[in-house]
């Protein structure tokens, strides 16, 4: 980079994002989609250092153009992206089946809670997580999945 593109980049570090914006529609004669100060920053930069010293030779530009050609990209994500086992089911794939018993050794007492199919069930009271059962039991915040050790949480007994 040469000293004059080097200053005007050192300049270009104190405008506020507003600023940049401005100098962005200069440089590119259209309003940027974005107001994200850093990415305006390197795009400004990377004009400047454009219009001073030249764009990529055409050969690199045809190179490109046939890395892209090429390039077997994905169109749509794939489905599993898109539809993760928890919406597809319902059900949180860190929960056993309805039915099964969890249980828990907590300050001396034995926790028992039977996972049903829309909730859990403790003391003959139903519950919609066991966050809320974990949380009664130990009179404090708790994150239920890694209270009972299920998923992928280790248990913490106290």
């Amino acid at each position: 980079m040469t000293s004059s593109i080097e200053k005007q980049v050192s300049e270009l570090r104190k405008l506020p994002a507003s600023a940049l914006r401005s100098r962005y529609r200069e440089l590119f004669g259209e309003e940027s989609r974005s107001s994200n100060r850093s990415f305006l920053f390197r795009k400004v930069a990377w004009r400047l250092q454009v219009l001073e010293e030249g764009d990529l030779s055409e050969r690199a530009l045809r190179r490109a153009a046939e890395i892209a050609n090429d390039a077997d990209l994905r169109v749509q994500p794939p489905r599993k992206f898109l539809k993760s086992s928890a919406t597809t089911s319902g059900r949180d794939p860190r929960l056993p089946p309805s039915g099964t018993m969890l249980r828990r050794m907590f300050r001396g007492t034995v926790v028992e809670v039977k996972v049903l199919d829309n909730g859990f069930e403790y003391n003959g009271r139903t519950y919609r997580s066991l966050s809320a059962i974990a949380s009664e039991v130990a009179g404090t915040r708790w994150n239920g999945f890694l209270f009972f050790g299920c998923g992928n949480g280790e248990r913490d007994d106290a």
